[in-house]
């Protein structure tokens, strides 16, 4: 029995699948739900990382790059933050307690971390389906939390017609 769910949500359509999944679960288990989103800029649709805008040391960085930089940030967060009011309404509408919260910092850790302060009984995150190198070099959230959570951890994966749907798409796409 769950009694408390945290949901790990990114801004892929991948996300509403997950917290579909999340909601369907915390009804058949009047569990609460606990919305998170990481800020990270290795989520996709994350503005261009500085690495250091000092002004004297790189030319190219002033201070117009790094105030555009903060306005792109301020845009990515209060846009992530919105969509968690969005899904936090959606799944109170339907009867579920439900909470949220937005961090900063790497994924997979933050996610583990709330997962333990919060007690959740399971945690419920996408997979974008990195193998091979592009995961050894960028990572995987999903990987990450299924080894170091405190909890159970399910993991909704992009549906196989979509996956089918890409690779065709790229195929005519080449052959043309």
């Amino acid at each position: 029995m769950f009694n408390k769910i945290l949901v790990a949500l990114d801004r892929s359509e991948l996300s509403r699948e997950v917290f579909k999944q999340g909601v369907t679960l915390a009804k058949l288990t009047s569990a609460n739900l606990m919305l998170l989103h990481v800020l990270s800029q290795e989520e996709e649709g994350s503005p261009d990382a500085l690495i250091y805008p000092n002004i004297d040391y790189y030319p190219g960085w002033n201070e117009q790059t790094f105030k555009l930089y903060q306005e792109h940030w301020d845009k990515f967060k209060k846009e992530s933050l919105q969509m968690l009011q969005s899904f936090s309404a959606q799944a109170n509408t339907s009867g579920i307690n439900t909470e949220f919260t937005q961090n900063t910092g790497s994924p997979g850790r933050k996610i583990c971390e709330l997962a333990t302060v919060w007690n959740a009984d399971l945690i419920i995150i996408g997979r974008r389906g990195r193998s091979g190198l592009a995961e050894f070099f960028l990572g995987s959230v999903s990987n990450y939390v299924l080894h170091h959570a405190p909890c159970s951890v399910q993991i909704v994966h992009i549906p196989i017609s979509s996956q089918a749907a890409e690779v065709t798409s790229e195929t005519t796409t080449f052959s043309n």
